[in-house]
This record gives structure tokens, C-alpha cells and sequence, in this order.
């Protein structure tokens, strides 16, 4: 066992959380009291998915417990897992967004609805595609989604998590400018795989759409010249904020709300913010890559505030909880939280917990304590977005 946690307040039931897929921690939720794993990292690899069975053996015999709590995902090892165990007690799927939010909720005793914004690189979403911008209602084991970052595509799957270029590739697809993409790309590549790249996404073939906040990071990364394929996880992401934090260090950015609006359907639209990126890296200017990569976190900050601050105001909720990984970003976070908490609302972060995934036990077990008291699975809704339906939020 690797540390004891308490929270302020004890959960409703007893629960074993089995955890994310990447970083992956187990724990146990036992009154008040924490109990986690170690950090047995990302579960591709065989000898993590050993310690974690390690992990939860010895995590089940330290008493009786109510629920397993495992993500939404069923070809995770860990949900297999989850629904392996036999202790006689049910298994509880928590979608992945809803469990960043809920690390919150638990870690600061809060018994309100909340609006979350969990940002992160991906978890699957209830109608069966990949999420990682979400801007939720939660109250316990009831949430919902009620805006996400506009989709964009991953022309390769996953290898596109790797290679920035493709995510910027992409955006230059949907904005129409896919005839761009040789004479960007080629030199950094070599022409046949900037015209294969055009031609995958012209006919649509192998590219998964996903609201993910960590993409829109790597495509800005992408098309400011940063980042071509990335040695090391986050390595675009990195990058990105460090070129931001040394313009800023300097220079007052303002931001520019035409260039992140909000569409009918609650979508927060990143397409015209890329495109002034791509303008920028045209310049040719010495501190073009800098002051982009500046722009980028002002517009996406003030953006998700506007975004969050909308849906606080049209639930009548006054906490507003940010999860995921993209948290770790100061640059983005404390200006978000700055402009946030000038509206007067209450914006809490997880504290002694980790925002991104090493702490979405916590979460999971969080709401399948929920769940089990209620003796109900968690009421779950995508769209439309109706706040009368919310009761009592509003």
C-alpha cells in the first residue's frame, strides 16, 4: 500500500476503484478513509496490468466492501478486472469526465451541483465516442453534459497523440485549406506522407473524431512549428506553454472572444483561434511562435470562462470544479481562475490529489458510493441541454 488519505467527510458506501487506463492508480473508499495503490502507470504495458491486480488483492482484504468502480470503457484491463472480482458485489461503470469532477466533489466535501470542466487527452463519452473537453453538470451520482470543445479529428488514431503535425493537418482539413498540407508539412516529413495525410483525410479513412482538450493543444503546437512527433508524453504541450509564459512574461495578452465563440449547441468552436495560429506562423517573425503560443492560452482561458460562467449562471450553480490533465498547464489554469473568480464564483481545484488521471480512483469511487447508496445507476444525459431538466439546479 503505498498512502492513507482522509477526506473531510465520509462516503456512503465502501468502494474499490479500480482507475484510469494511463498512470493508473487503484484505491479504496472506506468511510472517510483513502487507501491507495502505487502509481502502476499506463496499462498497455503487462507488468503494470500485474501490480495493479497486486494492488487490488491487497486493497480487497483489508475488509468488506460495497461496489467495484471501474471507467466506462469495457476493453480496459482494469474494467475486466472490475467485473472479475468475486466478492459478490456489483460493478459500477463511471464515465471518465464525470470521475475528474467528482475528485473534486470528494476531496472538498461539497453536497451542491457543480459545473465541471474537465479537460484532458481522451476518456470515453456515453454515446460511445472519444471525449476530452467537457463542460458537465454533477451533483453526486447524477450529471450531465452540457457543452464539449468542438470535435476535430485524428487522421490515424492514435499515432495522431504523437505526431502534432497530423492535428494541425486536420485543422487545416476542416477550415478548407486541406490543399495546404504537402507544402506545410512536406519538409519536415518528406512529401509522400504530407500527401498521404491529405489524401487519409480527404476520404475520411481512419480518423476518429474527439472533443479533446489535450489535441487543440497539440494542433496549436502543431501549427506554430513547435512539434512535429513528440519523444515524450505532453512533450507539444510542454513546448507550447513554455514559448507562452516567456512571451507573457514580457507582453499583456489580450483576449479576442470572436476568435473562440459559442455555438447554439453549447460547443466552444477552437477552429478560428487555430486559424489565426497558422496566420501567425506565416509572419515570419522572430517572436511570431511565442506570441502565438501566448494567444493561444489568453483566447482558450477567457473562452472556457465565458463558457463555464454561462452554464453556472443558467443552472444557478455557483462552484465551479475543474478536472484533467490539461490543469497541470499554470499558464492556462491560473488565468482561468483568475478571470473565473472575478465573476465572484467559487473555483476549486483537487488539492492533494492529482488533477489528471493518477487520481481518477478517487472520483470513480466517489460516485459509485453515490450510485450505491441511492440503490440507482447515475442518471447520464449528452443532449439537447435542457437546465429545467436539472431539478433542483434550478
Amino acid at each position: 500500500m503505498n498512502s492513507v488519505f482522509t477526506l473531510p467527510r465520509p462516503a456512503t458506501a465502501r468502494v474499490l476503484a479500480v482507475g484510469a487506463w494511463l498512470k493508473n492508480t487503484a484505491c479504496r473508499l472506506d468511510g472517510a478513509t483513502v487507501h491507495w495503490s502505487a502509481l502502476h502507470g499506463d496499462l498497455g504495458d503487462p507488468a503494470n496490468c500485474l501490480a495493479l491486480e497486486q494492488s487490488i488483492a491487497q486493497l480487497a482484504v483489508l475488509g468488506p466492501i460495497d461496489a467495484v468502480a471501474h471507467d466506462l470503457h469495457p476493453d480496459f484491463h482494469s474494467t475486466h478486472l472490475a467485473l472479475a472480482q468475486e466478492l459478490g458485489v456489483p460493478a459500477q461503470a463511471v464515465q471518465h469526465h464525470h470521475a475528474h469532477i467528482a475528485v473534486v466533489q470528494a476531496e472538498q466535501r461539497l453536497d451542491e451541483p457543480v459545473i465541471g470542466l474537465a479537460l484532458d487527452g481522451v476518456g470515453l463519452g456515453t454515446d460511445s465516442s472519444a471525449w476530452g473537453g467537457e463542460l458537465l453538470w454533477s451533483h453526486g451520482a447524477r450529471w450531465r453534459r452540457v457543452g464539449h470543445l468542438s470535435s476535430l479529428v485524428l487522421p490515424g488514431g492514435d499515432v495522431a497523440a504523437r505526431e502534432p503535425w497530423r492535428m494541425a493537418a486536420a485543422v487545416l482539413h476542416a477550415l478548407g485549406r486541406g490543399d495546404e498540407i504537402v507544402a506545410r508539412f512536406a519538409e519536415p516529413l518528406c512529401h509522400a506522407g504530407a500527401t498521404l495525410m491529405r489524401s487519409m483525410l480527404q476520404r475520411g479513412v481512419n480518423c476518429p473524431p474527439k472533443s479533446s482538450a489535450g489535441r487543440w493543444f497539440d494542433a496549436a503546437a502543431g501549427a506554430l512549428g513547435l512539434s512535429v512527433r513528440q519523444a515524450f508524453e505532453a512533450e507539444a504541450t510542454i513546448a507550447l506553454e513554455r514559448q507562452a509564459r516567456d512571451w507573457l512574461a514580457q507582453h499583456e495578452v489580450e483576449g479576442d472572444d470572436g476568435l473562440t465563440p459559442i455555438r447554439p449547441d453549447s460547443q466552444l468552436d477552437l477552429y478560428p483561434l487555430l486559424e489565426r495560429l497558422f496566420a501567425m506562423s506565416d509572419l515570419g517573425r522572430s517572436d511570431a511562435v511565442a506570441q502565438g503560443a501566448a494567444l493561444f492560452h489568453a483566447n482558450l482561458a477567457d473562452a472556457l470562462a465565458r463558457w463555464a460562467l454561462g452554464a453556472a449562471r443558467t443552472c444557478n450553480v455557483g462552484i465551479i470544479a475543474l478536472g484533467g490533465g490539461c490543469f497541470l498547464n499554470q499558464v492556462l489554469t491560473q488565468r482561468l481562475v483568475a478571470t473565473l473568480r472575478r465573476s465572484d464564483l467559487r473555483v476549486l481545484q483537487p488539492q492533494a490529489v492529482n488533477c489528471g488521471d493518477a487520481g481518477l480512483a478517487l472520483g470513480q469511487a466517489w460516485v459509485a458510493a453515490h450510485q450505491v447508496h441511492q440503490g440507482a445507476a447515475p442518471s447520464v444525459h449528452s443532449s439537447p441541454f435542457n437546465p429545467s431538466e436539472l431539478s433542483p439546479c434550478v
